[in-house]
């Protein structure tokens, strides 16, 4: 790429605009908004133009050389390509920055499409060759950075010197700013204009030591695009992040780089970091002052032990937070085109794990085995003999539809249907992490199916059925 990232002060700098229809006065908003001295030569002024004449000089006669003499920034923006050319001429020739308007290849400055929250600004560009994608990308920045923001820089920097004096080191001052940066006071006074009660607010927090704090983060069922913009936030604040084996490589590539990881492997029949492990190493972290995001597949209170953890983390009186997520009985079914209600096969659902403690109760199996509702059994396959037996037993039909659903969400997602009568040997056929799903709805997936994985595209059929 020709063009060098910068950023340029204007404030009160000469610039011209030669040019007086939609796209001058889009240039001219922009170089008026960061306090430039605008003159626009044009023969007449498009009514946006008109609106804001008392704002700049206006000129009006066609372009000549000596309206360059002294300017410090020089637009093309006219709808005749023969006087564009000669003002980028004439503007390079003399060593003056010039923007040739919708030609990036012909100008010595570009403007970049910008997301803004004063003073905070995110600049980008595409370099002139895909601006779908610079509006696209602005769209997305622009709903992910929080409104408050703005006001957070200006009194950081109002308070960036007794920030300094409070905490020693760089890693102290970014724990302080992690910790204070969505409070919801804080948030609150920024958001109403207080700037003298953010300040006030502030200089409190500082004097406050920076204890640990432990965040549950629910990771969602495997697609990285499934997860929250909360999620992301903790992600890149974290010290330390204890995460588990169904969580992506996708979605671990998003945490903070230099913010420790500790994988505990914990995966359904295989524990290679037993339970009151990890919830030691949560203690352990958060009593050491970091920040500490423990993160799970799919939601942390689906059946992901994370309430065990804050009890422990509540006996040993350190702070929590817990961030929901997409749980694979909403996202799997989801992509698998499987509802989990339909008015017309199921009123209800019903949420089990095939996964209990040893010795713990077996499920109601009579009320689960009742028509008209759903089944979705997280960590089944193991149990996929036991759970057919004992749905047979208590009167639901053998014909009843099942889908075995793997690696939902992912690009390796696979779904195997089939009906009760062959669960045992469905769930040979697959491999974990896998959901279950029993019921009528289970056999929309055939006409519902929407979702389309990598597997496809190399002419693998990933709807597996038997019977």
């Amino acid at each position: 790429m020709e063009h060098l990232p910068l950023f340029i002060n204007i404030k009160h700098r000469p610039c011209l605009v030669v040019g007086g229809g939609v796209v001058a006065a889009r240039k001219v908003r922009l170089l008026l908004a960061r306090g430039g001295r605008v003159t626009v030569v044009a023969p007449e002024l498009d009514a946006g133009l008109q609106a804001r004449q008392a704002e700049f000089c206006w000129l009006e006669q066609g372009f000549a050389e000596h309206h360059l003499d002294g300017q410090f920034l020089v637009v093309a923006a006219t709808d005749n390509a023969e006087v564009n050319a000669r003002v980028y001429q004439l503007a390079n020739r003399r060593g003056i920055l010039v923007n040739k308007a919708d030609d990036s290849k012909r100008s010595a400055v570009i403007f970049p499409s910008i997301v803004e929250r004063f003073p905070l600004q995110v600049a980008f560009s595409t370099g002139g060759g895909a601006p779908w994608l610079a509006r696209l990308l602005r769209a997305r920045l622009d709903a992910l950075l929080p409104r408050h923001w703005g006001g957070l820089a200006r009194v950081a920097g109002t308070l960036r010197r007794q920030v300094q004096q409070a905490f020693g080191s760089s890693d102290e001052r970014r724990r302080f700013w992690a910790r204070v940066q969505d409070d919801v006071t804080l948030t609150a006074l920024l958001q109403q204009g207080d700037k003298a009660g953010a300040e006030a607010w502030l200089r409190q927090a500082m004097t406050k030591p920076l204890a640990g704090e432990v965040i549950l983060v629910g990771a969602g069922p495997g697609d990285p695009d499934l997860l929250t913009i909360k999620a992301l936030n903790e992600l890149q604040k974290a010290d330390v992040v204890l995460f588990d084996q169904l969580v992506s490589d996708e979605i671990l590539a998003l945490i903070r780089p230099e913010a420790e990881r500790v994988a505990v492997g914990k995966k359904a029949g295989h524990h290679s970091v037993p339970q009151e492990q990890i919830n030691q190493l949560l203690v352990e972290h958060a009593l050491a002052g970091k920040r500490v995001v423990r993160l799970k597949g799919g939601d942390p209170f689906m059946f992901g032990r994370g309430a065990e953890e804050l009890q422990t983390l509540k006996a040993a009186g350190i702070r929590y937070q817990v961030v929901p997520g997409i749980t694979a009985a909403a996202g799997a079914t989801a992509y698998a085109g499987i509802p989990l209600t339909h008015r017309d096969h199921a009123q209800s659902a019903v949420f089990i794990t095939g996964h209990c403690k040893q010795d713990g109760e077996e499920p109601d199996w009579a009320s689960l085995a009742r028509g008209r509702q759903t089944l979705v059994i997280y960590m089944g396959l193991m149990r996929s003999a036991h759970i057919r037996q004992q749905l047979l037993h208590h009167g639901l039909d053998g014909n009843t539809p099942v889908a075995l659903i793997e690696r939902g969400t992912t690009r390796q997602q696979r779904v195997v249907r089939g009906r009760l009568q062959e669960l045992a040997q469905l769930a040979e056929r697959v491999e974990s992490p896998a959901l279950m799903v029993i019921g009528e709805v289970a056999a929309l997936a055939d006409s519902l199916a929407w979702f389309t994985p990598q597997a496809d595209a190399a002419g693998i059929d990933t709807m597996e059925r038997c019977g």
